[in-house]
């Protein structure tokens, strides 16, 4: 979180908690009309801080989320051709967006059999 965010919600804490004192007051016997004025304009802008200050920082979360770009690379076994992958199942002819990376280990989903399995790393020698 900001340090502008943080100081804006201390501000707004602030004129919520007199805000609110205000128009409380403004119903004592001592209180006065014009004190319930002064509590709705406090409680209003103590509002608005924090709807500026949570909007402020979903933005800049939003824009966090969209700079980060992630790269993933697979490394096939050494026998896998992509030009000639088929699936072990039906011998129906794969792509690379049929493979995945399942908890660290790429596995193939086939679209015609609907089988998925691993494959299997082949010594690279």
């Amino acid at each position: 979180m900001r340090a502008v965010s943080i100081i804006a919600y201390i501000a707004a804490a602030i004129l919520l908690f007199f805000g609110v004192l205000f128009i409380w007051g403004a119903f004592s016997p001592q209180g006065q009309v014009g004190w319930v004025f002064i509590g709705l304009v406090s409680v209003v802008i103590g509002f608005g801080l924090v709807a500026a200050g949570y909007l402020t920082g979903r933005k800049a979360a939003q824009t966090q989320a969209d700079s980060q770009n992630v790269t993933l690379k697979i490394d096939l076994p050494a026998d896998v051709s992509l030009d000639t992958f088929k699936c072990q199942s039906c011998g129906g002819t794969l792509t690379m967006e049929n493979i995945q990376m399942v908890a660290g280990a790429p596995v193939v989903s086939c679209p015609y059999c609907k089988t998925t399995y691993q494959l299997k790393e082949e010594p690279k020698w």
